[in-house]
């Protein structure tokens, strides 16, 4: 949970902070089934962080509204609004308690991991090291998706989060959230950290 005396009022539109809290809303619970179901403690972390920006996002939500509302009409207008921000933020905070199972070491039944391991698709986290052919790279040119089978779905640069990247030019250390085939995922970690020096 955020510490209120941490948050400062900033004038965004609401629609953009909605979209926001969206975009990472759904990433968390991709990050959180796959930190429980990998047993990854690194997944599970960047979803609890994740959670006080959602939680920040939340805050600053209800305050622009508060702002705007003028009269009884106003306030029936944006309640909607208020009622889909708390609803994403439950989502997040359900993704945080999935998050915790694994920072806790609470092991998830076998029978539930074989299930979910059925899963084409898997997520990775990828560091890009400094020598990776990564770096300097416009994302939507690598074509990852028609070349080893994977989508980018999200970068963290330092404290930035970046959904659906693909203007996005590569830099070292830029931390890619990636789902594809295992495979190709497998692939793409060794890219980013220049076990690969060059594309077949």
């Amino acid at each position: 949970m955020v510490k209120l005396e941490k948050i400062r009022y900033r004038p965004i539109p609401v629609r953009d902070l909605l979209v926001e809290i969206k975009d990472l809303s759904e990433l968390m619970i991709d990050l959180a089934y796959s930190a429980a179901l990998f047993d990854n403690r690194e997944l599970a972390e960047e979803v609890l962080e994740l959670e006080e920006q959602v939680d920040e996002l939340t805050y600053l939500i209800n305050m622009n509204v508060m702002i705007a509302v003028r009269d009884a009409q106003d306030a029936e207008l944006l309640l909607g609004v208020q009622a889909v921000a708390s609803a994403a933020n439950k989502i997040s905070d359900a993704a945080a308690d999935i998050a915790t199972i694994v920072t806790q070491r609470i092991r998830i039944h076998p029978i539930v991991t074989q299930a979910f391991m059925q899963v084409e698709e898997h997520l990775v986290r990828a560091t890009i090291a400094p020598d990776s052919i990564l770096v300097g790279q416009l994302l939507r040119k690598l074509e990852l998706a028609s070349r080893i089978g994977v989508d980018i779905i999200a970068i963290r640069r330092m404290e930035r989060w970046i959904i659906n990247p693909q203007k996005i030019r590569l830099k070292k250390s830029d931390i890619l959230f990636a789902r594809g085939a295992p495979h190709g995922v497998d692939e793409l970690r060794k890219i980013a950290e220049g076990r690969i020096k060059s594309w077949d």
